[in-house]
């Protein structure tokens, strides 16, 4: 990762626009902080590209791209990289950020970034119109960067997922781990399948009770765990009828990933703010001084 950075700032140099493509279900979770930090740097323009969007509710994307639009030098859009229709956007979308480059003495420049597994590649085979860079639902698909020319006057240049080194915000792992941008080996799927569930409760229990006949209002979120066991008989062998817990949690997680599930944002600006102001007041606490039995401050 770190030559992966290294290698993007110096293309970043020789970029006009940035295309970052974030997963739509959670925009902001599935932003690295710094491509932001990288093209602020070279004030570069920047297209946000809220991928998968018909996995994501409709409702929590638009309230994202108002969000992204409000700010200078963004331009934000929904697209699903599968439609043809929504990758052709993407160079015009991009000139219209880069006024200065629309002649035909330099060639339009754009980078495109993300993270692992949001969809780079397919865009980039759909922007191509042939198969060039490799597609699969696991992180760290693209190895190296590739760079081509979409006619005279645009050239694209691919880049490998990039991740930060250290997430630091707990959820925001679990979001990334739930939507696949974290590979399966750094993460412990039943308390990822969990998270997914308390947040399908809050927010979507009626998805929960059409695809697995449940009731969700009567469950916890290892209760969801619990019932997708039982409804998909994840029971282990010999071991008196005890439910596998890990298969149930992939099955839980691999229905949100495909979109079984309906549509389902993990995030809207609503809940980043709120979970930003309650780590900024836990932090805001560490340290603070705790009264003693008695009522009077602790030294």
């Amino acid at each position: 990762m770190t030559s992966a950075r290294k290698k993007a700032a110096e293309t970043m140099a020789q970029t006009d626009v940035v295309i970052e493509v974030l997963d739509a279900r959670l925009p902001e979770a599935s932003s690295n902080p710094m491509i932001r930090a990288l093209r602020e740097f070279r004030q570069r323009p920047c297209l946000k590209l809220l991928n998968k969007a018909d996995l994501a509710d409709a409702a929590a994307t638009q309230a994202w791209l108002d969000f992204y639009n409000r700010q200078a030098d963004v331009k934000a859009v929904a697209i699903s990289c599968k439609k043809p229709g929504d990758a052709a956007r993407v160079p015009t979308l991009c000139q219209a950020l880069a006024p200065h480059r629309n002649d035909n003495v330099k060639p339009l420049r754009m980078m495109i970034m993300g993270i692992p597994n949001v969809g780079k590649s397919t865009l980039m085979n759909a922007l191509v119109k042939r198969r060039i860079a490799a597609v699969g639902d696991e992180p760290a698909v693209t190895k190296s960067q590739q760079r081509f020319d979409l006619g005279p006057r645009m050239s694209l240049v691919d880049t490998p997922g990039l991740m930060w080194p250290k997430i630091e915000f707990d959820s925001d792992g679990f979001m990334l781990a739930a939507s696949h941008a974290i590979g399966t080996n750094a993460v412990i799927e039943e308390e990822v399948a969990a998270f997914l569930a308390g947040i399908l409760l809050e927010r979507y229990p009626a998805a929960l009770a059409a695809r697995y006949g449940c009731d969700p209002a009567a469950l916890d979120a290892v209760g969801v765990v619990e019932t997708v066991a039982k409804k998909r008989g994840c029971i282990i062998k010999g071991r008196g009828g005890e439910l596998d817990m890990a298969k149930a949690s992939l099955i839980l997680l691999t229905d949100y990933r495909s979109g079984a599930l309906g549509r389902v944002s993990l995030e809207t600006p609503a809940t980043r703010a709120a979970m930003l102001a309650a780590a900024k007041a836990a932090a805001a606490g560490v340290g603070a001084a705790v009264p003693d039995e008695s009522g009077s401050d602790a030294e």
